[in-house]
């Protein structure tokens, strides 16, 4: 079904309905509100209370901040010097868990390094005026060094416990995500402050780094935490073909570039896989063929829209959508793909305190949309 799209003023912004399809369904119409355009590659946001406005990453190396009057800010101060090429800049935002007691702030992004560039995390505190952050510094540095502008990850969660999970991805440097003494391909698990905790399930162990939560990743951009069972949810670029969802437990090994539903840019197969499947890896929990290319996610848990609850959102790049998966438990049991009429590539998806679902669209003139049904 086809529904002509209307144009309608409101707070500044503008609404647009747009026709949906749904797998199995009927198509539905979608309310998108623009309310900030012009930002340069926006990657990551996160919320701040009391409905003081979002935090917004531009992989160029800025942090604004927008304001649910419309304001958008410039740079705040305080700020890491980044590596903004190619795929890296600076990108993911996090609060800290304790955020209304510490106003600290967390950011992944590349950074140059000996032998080419990886991820790094720090932190910093929020200024009580929201103009910068105050005493950044860096709690986490992958290693070795590796990259050449590729494969960052760079998604950050906090589980129920507290602990800080981040993403990295193989620097497209493939056999690395299987090599436990090297930190690409692999999920981190540390304590707030950056170091070890010790009941992660490689401390201890000869030739393995403790930071690692799992290993045999490509490069995932996605990751949320079930709010009923509180597990760790990740989505990852396949090479193509081949988009993982996955739920990533202690100790295992996720099985790139052994096991891949995918081959490699131009069709030729990915010269260390041995199938699909491999034993002593975790298959996909979910896969697609052909890549969507994901990014951001967030589950749905709001009675706000009441059609929507229990739906987990993904964006994705290469599709141009905005995926919301129905669960049945665990399982994916329906898919829905909103926002193609768009045309616009979706780095990142929230679902803010009261319920509302913002999205960013990844290009030279970003922008913050929020959608409803």
């Amino acid at each position: 079904m086809n529904i002509s799209t209307q144009w309608k003023r409101r707070a500044g912004a503008y609404a647009v309905w747009a026709a949906l399809t749904w797998t199995g369904a009927a198509a539905q119409a979608q309310q998108v509100q623009e309310l900030a355009t012009g930002l340069q590659h926006p990657w990551g946001m996160a919320f701040l209370p009391d409905g003081q406005g979002i935090l917004i990453t531009e992989r160029t190396g800025a942090l604004r901040l927008w304001q649910a009057d419309g304001k958008l800010s410039g740079p705040l101060a305080g700020t890491p010097q980044v590596l903004a090429r190619s795929q890296g800049g600076l990108l993911d935002v996090a609060l800290s868990p304790q955020f209304a007691q510490d106003r600290l702030v967390y950011l992944s992004y590349a950074e140059d390094g000996d032998g080419g560039s990886g991820t790094a995390v720090g932190r910093g505190r929020l200024a009580q005026d929201n103009s910068g952050l105050e005493g950044f510094e860096v709690i986490f540095r992958q290693e070795p060094k590796l990259s050449s502008g590729q494969h960052y990850g760079s998604r950050l969660a906090f589980d129920r416990d507290g602990m800080l999970f981040v993403t990295l991805g193989d620097n497209n440097q493939r056999p690395t995500a299987q090599d436990l003494d090297k930190l690409q391909g692999k999920t981190v698990r540390l304590n707030p402050d950056g170091s070890v905790p010790q009941d992660n399930p490689f401390v201890g162990r000869q030739g393995a780094r403790p930071e690692i939560w799992s290993y045999g990743h490509r490069n995932a951009q996605g990751m949320a935490v079930h709010p009923q069972t509180g597990a760790i949810w990740q989505n990852e670029h396949g090479a193509q073909g081949g988009d993982e969802l996955n739920i990533v437990q202690a100790g295992r090994n996720y099985g790139w570039p052994l096991a891949t539903h995918g081959v490699n840019y131009g069709g030729a197969p990915i010269p260390e896989a041995r199938g699909q499947e491999v034993e002593g890896t975790e298959p996909p929990h979910h896969v697609w063929t052909p890549s969507p290319a994901f990014s951001g996610m967030a589950f749905y848990t709001s009675e706000r829209h009441p059609q929507w609850q229990g739906s987990l959102f993904m964006g994705a790049l290469r599709d141009q959508s905005l995926l919301r998966l129905t669960l049945d438990g665990d399982k994916v049991a329906g898919e829905e793909r909103l926002l193609r009429d768009r045309g616009e590539r979706i780095r990142d998806v929230r679902v803010s305190p009261d319920g509302q679902v913002y999205v960013l669209t990844d290009s030279r003139q970003g922008k913050l949309l929020r959608v409803s049904p």
